[in-house]
């Protein structure tokens, strides 16, 4: 375990442990940015290479190797990507069922325009990720179900989905039993209920703000609905709202996304089925007038099982071999102590209470935007450099804890390489409208309106001493 765990060196020092992070991000700005390309090898290949190039750099080539596969083998790697594969499946037996389309027929028939359509959509990711405390979570729900509805509904598709990623940010920050939540109360050593309701100022104002601006701009875009295309649509496909409400209640109740979606995926397959939305199966079918949730067809070596669940797994594939890489690289940067070279190259300005916090921010942001996630962030910034620096100028904990977290879901949630961007992304894969991460940053609002709140906050000193008592000291 010791061997495992000691440094990984590089020809060049520390700072070249960030090569596979930042020659992932250059690449794929050249493949999405310049060459325009949502393939899978738009992802694949610029991460590929920042793997392979600082390899030839590492002094000890085996070691290189043993941290590349123990950051593929990680919890944290593991964990995605077996909620991203039932979620996969889940989506795709809504989408197949033709839910969706009855979802934006009835929002057509009442009337629901492409703004009202997408403001009901960020609030509702926004209950849902206070709810169940997950960004990924509340991405597959509303991706799978808004996403699709709106898109036939008329909706701007980057519009609509930087409104879905939008209120996933807010609840990973807000919830209480988000792991970004909880990461930031243990870096600063604080409760949670306290932590949650000392935030409250920011993350409400934030989605006022957003909430209005989403308004503003999708009037500006001049959505028109297809109002006639929405209003025509099979009413029976609306009872597969039932298993979709059924494996929320269960998402919020036990916290745990697989356990929902595992639930889910049976009961609306079955709904399907039972209603005559979907097949249970197709052998060699002929011009099928339904969809199946398992199919066979084709002769010879190229027979082959398809249908929804198997439609839903493989369209995962692109986030799996991401992650498995992204991951790697991650923990090279951290194995090398290159996210530590970041953020002794910020800690030299932090002469007052204003420069401590805005250097907090900024190594936040940079580490969160760098990796793609953000309690990692949170957990290296905090006990070093968050906690001692608050002390030290006496800012509350709770203020520190409440700056780290509000803007470890800024720039993590909005920049086209990091997680949540390729998986909101994934979703849109085999949709009327697929979309690139560039075409979506734009339109998170509610990130960039976070960053600009907390970033006043700072300046105008908003919640420093936040459960400070007369004496000083925390309550």
């Amino acid at each position: 375990m010791e061997k495992e765990n000691r440094k990984l060196e590089f020809y060049g020092g520390e700072w070249v442990s960030l090569a596979p992070l930042l020659l992932f991000i250059v690449l794929i700005i050249v493949t999405t940015f310049f060459w325009g390309s949502i393939s899978d090898g738009a992802l694949w290949v610029p991460i590929f290479l920042g793997l392979v190039i600082p390899f030839f750099l590492a002094k000890d080539k085996k070691h290189y190797s043993n941290t590349l596969i123990m950051g593929m083998a990680s919890k944290d790697t593991a964990f995605p990507i077996a909620t991203w594969l039932f979620a996969g499946v889940f989506s795709r037996i809504l989408r197949m069922s033709g839910f969706a389309t009855g979802l934006a027929g009835l929002a057509g028939s009442f009337g629901v325009g492409p703004v009202l359509f997408t403001v009901i959509s960020f609030l509702a990711a926004t209950l849902f990720s206070t709810a169940t405390g997950t960004g990924f979570g509340t991405i597959a729900a509303c991706m799978g179900v808004l996403y699709p509805a709106g898109v036939e509904l008329g909706v701007n598709p980057a519009f609509l989905a930087g409104a879905i990623l939008g209120g996933a940010a807010f609840g990973d920050n807000l919830a209480p039993v988000s792991d970004s939540t909880i990461a930031s109360a243990t870096a600063m050593d604080v409760d949670v209920p306290k932590c949650v309701r000392s935030r409250l100022k920011y993350s409400l104002t934030a989605a006022a703000i957003t909430l209005i601006i989403t308004i503003i701009v999708g009037n500006i875009l001049g959505q028109s609905a297809n109002i006639k295309e929405a209003v025509s649509y099979d009413q029976m496909t609306l009872i597969m709202i039932v298993p979709v409400i059924i494996t929320l209640i269960i998402a919020i109740k036990s916290g745990d996304l697989i356990i929902a979606t595992i639930i889910g995926s049976v009961l609306s397959g079955a709904a399907a089925v039972i209603f005559g939305l979907m097949d249970f199966v197709q052998i060699d079918a002929v011009n099928p007038v339904r969809e199946a949730l398992f199919s066979v067809s084709g002769s010879g070596l190229d027979r082959a099982v398809g249908g929804a669940v198997f439609t839903g797994l493989s369209s995962m594939t692109q986030m799996v071999v991401l992650c498995l890489m992204l991951f790697s690289a991650i923990h090279i940067m951290k194995c090398g102590h290159g996210d530590m070279k970041i953020l002794n190259a910020l800690s030299h300005v932090t002469r007052r209470a204003v420069g401590a916090e805005v250097v907090i921010s900024f190594m936040v942001i940079a580490l969160s935007s760098i990796m793609g996630l953000n309690a990692p962030a949170i957990l290296t910034v905090g006990p070093s450099f968050a906690r001692p620096l608050a002390d030290k100028h006496g800012i509350s904990r709770y203020r520190m804890a409440n700056l780290m977290d509000a803007q470890s879901c800024t720039w993590c949630y909005s920049l086209p390489w990091t997680c949540t961007m390729m998986y909101i992304l994934s979703f849109t894969v085999d949709t009327s409208a697929p979309l690139s991460g560039i075409q979506i940053t734009p339109y998170c609002f509610f990130t960039f309106v976070m960053t600009a709140v907390m970033f006043v906050s700072i300046f105008l000193g908003i919640g420093r001493k936040d459960f400070i008592n007369v004496q000083g000291e925390a309550e």
